[in-house]
């Protein structure tokens, strides 16, 4: 059995949203999607801590009724990453403690992410000293989705760091060929906004100025980019995404039914 490391799983948790007002507290499955989430992370067999950051009382309420870890941030953080810097000093202050080697910024809309797959993320760091930032990418089959600006694209060279996050197709092909999505290896590649971070990388990146190419994707993680921080991408086989619309929560409530449904011993 894989040991515990020096790693924390951090959910960022807002109760205002652009596109789904209100998402972290949805219930439809009897259970608050932000409660989902930090299920999901505590089944990381490497992470010693899986904390919930929200300036909302209301998710606090929920957080610590669920049992879990939570901690009150501010409402100043522009992002999601900045919330997670701001709850690891927070919990580092007082008492006085060491922060934790690498910190996983897990937003709390990804109510689907394997375990395994938070493993993969923080070993990617803990392994590798080169490596500061490190996320998630799956493969993209579907052209729905390569022309969704919701799904994020991510482009990568032959040693898995990111060169470009973009909502538009990367690269763009000069003339479309049915052929492009079934390659083998996949050209596409959809980026999950899962996030592994040394720390003193996350501190470093959250005192950064939001970059040109950040403000206009509206992409946090081109700042790091645009900074000369490498990424590392860890590839994995499929992905449900997180919970950005109401068609979004539908379609994982169908999912979370049917698994109930099952006649196997999956928690519901």
């Amino acid at each position: 059995m894989e040991r515990k490391i020096s790693a924390w799983i951090v959910i960022p948790a807002r109760l205002n949203s652009s596109r789904l007002p209100g998402k972290m507290l949805l219930r439809e499955t009897g259970q608050y999607l932000v409660i989902h989430t930090w299920e999901a992370a505590i089944k990381s067999r490497r992470a010693e801590r899986v904390i919930i950051a929200t300036d909302s009382p209301e998710i606090q309420k929920v957080a610590q009724q669920a049992g879990a870890e939570v901690v009150l941030t501010s409402a100043t953080p522009r992002c999601g990453t900045e919330r997670v810097a701001e709850a690891v000093r927070t919990l580092t202050r007082c008492p006085p403690c060491h922060p934790p080697e690498v910190v996983v910024n897990l937003q709390g809309d990804e109510p689907e992410i394997a375990p395994e797959s938070l493993d993969q993320l923080i070993d990617a760091v803990y392994r590798n000293f080169e490596v500061g930032i490190a996320t998630l990418a799956t493969p993209i089959r579907e052209w729905s989705l390569l022309f969704d600006p919701a799904c994020v694209k991510v482009l990568f060279n032959s040693r898995g760091q990111a060169v470009y996050f973009s909502r538009t197709p990367i690269p763009y092909p000069k003339s479309w060929d049915e052929s492009l999505l079934s390659r083998d290896p996949p050209i596409y590649w959809q980026h999950i906004g899962v996030y592994a971070f040394r720390w003193e990388v996350l501190d470093q990146f959250v005192a950064l100025p939001p970059a040109a190419w950040e403000e206009v994707e509206s992409l946090e993680q081109l700042r790091a980019l645009w900074n000369g921080l490498s990424i590392a991408v860890v590839t994995i086989s499929n992905h449900f995404g997180g919970i950005d619309t109401p068609e979004d929560y539908r379609r994982f409530v169908a999912r979370w039914k049917a698994r109930c449904r099952e006649p196997v011993k999956i928690p519901c």
